[in-house]
């Protein structure tokens, strides 16, 4: 499991039979300095996470058990949560969006 930012949407008019009603996600890892890294994935969206939000996204049989689709599906990445707010052990909060994140790596209190 990791928390990722919701960095944009994919849509896809001709997918898999598996894939059909599934909304998907570009997401981005978050690095443990609260920024996000480069590296980006497409994850299942299971619970309606939107654009700039942080998440939880889990991978393989725990993503699949997310989707709901059983283990035939050709899916491995799923948005299972939205984070509130994340306290770290040098004392920043990282929040929802990077524009709540407090401490002094995100240059707040």
């Amino acid at each position: 499991m990791l928390v990722a930012s919701v960095v944009g949407t994919v849509w896809s008019t001709k997918k898999d039979a598996t894939l059909e009603g599934l909304r998907l996600l570009v997401v981005r890892p978050v690095t443990t300095d609260g920024k996000d890294s480069a590296e980006t994935m497409v994850a299942a969206d299971t619970i309606g996470a939107g654009i700039g939000e942080r998440v939880l996204v889990v991978f393989g049989r725990a993503a699949r058990h997310a989707i709901g689709k059983g283990h035939d599906i050709g899916f491995q990445t799923a948005v299972v949560g939205i984070v509130d707010r994340m306290e770290l052990e040098d004392g920043r909060t990282v929040g929802t969006v990077a524009e709540l994140d407090t401490g002094p790596a995100a240059g707040g209190a």
